[in-house]
């Protein structure tokens, strides 16, 4: 809700704060606003507002995420770059079921500023391989698929890659023309 550089501010002002009240022999209540102080030192860094939407997405309430999304006008100015990353990262996931064109420009942007997460990162990627799959571009694919098996130390998105590859591989085959029957028997 506040700008990230009125969080800081906050911050700091809570923490002098709460020193003051420490050397002033009220130990309690200074270290009370020190540990207020970290809330919005963590709101920093996680943005409330993408967390919300987060949230709204694994409900699949797409609606809701896009109304969080759009409270923050200015991703430039009131977004680290992680979360400007991430701004567009929730962009491209909600695109992707109605304008790939759009997504494919959503994910790219989401990649090029960088996610914290490499699972998130690996997950940009392979929405990338499968626009550019469906955008008849198989070398652009390969790479970004691969680039994403990387990034999935884990394995969770290993089925989603094993089910694209499978795709890539029919697609690729040559279609085999089977003549009239009767002519194979000469």
């Amino acid at each position: 809700m506040f700008n990230k550089n009125i969080k800081l501010i906050i911050a700091i002002a809570l923490i002098a704060y709460g020193i003051f009240l420490i050397t002033d022999r009220y130990v309690g209540n200074g270290i009370m606003l020190i540990l207020l102080s970290t809330i919005f030192i963590f709101l920093y860094f996680k943005n409330e507002l993408i967390l919300l939407a987060f949230l709204k997405l694994r409900k699949q309430d797409f609606v809701g995420a896009k109304k969080w999304l759009d409270k923050i006008k200015n991703p430039k100015s009131a977004l680290v770059k992680k979360q400007q990353g991430y701004f567009y990262y929730l962009h491209g996931l909600m695109e992707s079921q109605n304008n790939i064109n759009q997504a494919e420009k959503f994910f790219k942007q989401a990649v090029s500023l960088g996610l914290s997460m490499d699972h998130d990162m690996a997950m940009a990627k392979l929405n990338l391989a499968g626009i550019a799959f469906s955008k008849r571009r198989p070398q652009e694919a390969k790479i970004l698929m691969a680039e994403a098996q990387k990034l999935d130390k884990r394995g969770l998105l290993a089925d989603q890659v094993k089910m694209m590859k499978e795709q890539m591989k029919k697609a690729s085959m040559p279609q085999q023309h089977f003549g009239n029957r009767n002519m194979r028997r000469r």
